[in-house]
């Protein structure tokens, strides 16, 4: 304890019992000065980032029938106090997230909270090198990680027709950075959704009202987790 506060504690009352007192005061306005400052007690929502490709941002659905709309429907009615930003851009390659997460970072106003990346179908769909794939992604996680934003990684599967090989290697990615980093990992991000015919667009690859309906309810428990460990 610095000599200054010693002091203060020693000389304000007589005797032990006066210490003690001091102390509690001490320590009770310093508990009140440090939590004071946790964004929690502010009353502010939480700030959730959803960062991704089309998935993400809504591609082909009207405005409000996108994931990020329906996620934060979704979270409320939780009764969870939750702003999510969509941080989706149609045609994303992690690369491109990788390139664009500084300056969305610096535009969340407040700062970002927590986080859901959902990045690497349209590598996939590419045929990209999963080691590059990997690469980009643990960058974008290592960033988070030093601005101390907690993550849910939505793993994403390779297209069944780029072989075996190909996908063995580009699934393993996901699992595999989760644990590297120590964030929560949704194994799929279009689990029940993906090849439903009703649930897409004419695409065969954009969910539909309905399909972005199954992927909110099915990914509902991991981000309300996420949104309860900020605060």
């Amino acid at each position: 304890m610095p000599k200054p506060i010693r002091r203060r504690l020693a000389f304000r009352g007589y005797g032990p019992e006066a210490r003690i007192v001091n102390v509690g005061r001490f320590l009770a306005l310093l508990f009140v000065a440090v939590f004071a400052q946790v964004p929690a007690a502010s009353g502010e929502p939480v700030r959730l980032l959803a960062f991704g490709d089309s998935l993400t941002a809504g591609y082909g659905l009207p405005q409000g029938d996108g994931f990020a709309p329906r996620l934060e429907i979704a979270l409320r009615n939780k009764g969870l106090d939750v702003d999510v930003i969509n941080a989706g851009v149609s045609g994303d390659t992690t690369a491109g997230g990788l390139a664009r997460l500084d300056w969305v970072l610096a535009s969340v106003n407040g700062g970002a909270d927590v986080a859901i990346v959902e990045l690497g179908a349209n590598d996939g769909l590419r045929g990209f090198d999963p080691k590059t794939t990997e690469a980009n992604l643990n960058a974008i996680l290592s960033r988070l990680r030093n601005h101390d934003i907690p993550v849910l990684l939505a793993g994403m599967w390779a297209p069944p027709n780029l072989g075996r090989e190909y996908a063995d290697a580009f699934n393993a990615i996901y699992p595999r950075l989760a644990e590297k980093h120590g964030v929560d990992l949704y194994p799929f991000f279009l689990d029940g959704v993906a090849a439903e015919a009703e649930l897409n667009q004419g695409d065969g690859i954009h969910p539909n009202a309905a399909g972005v309906a199954v992927i909110v309810e099915r990914i509902l428990p991991a981000a309300k987790a996420l949104v309860e460990s900020a605060r």
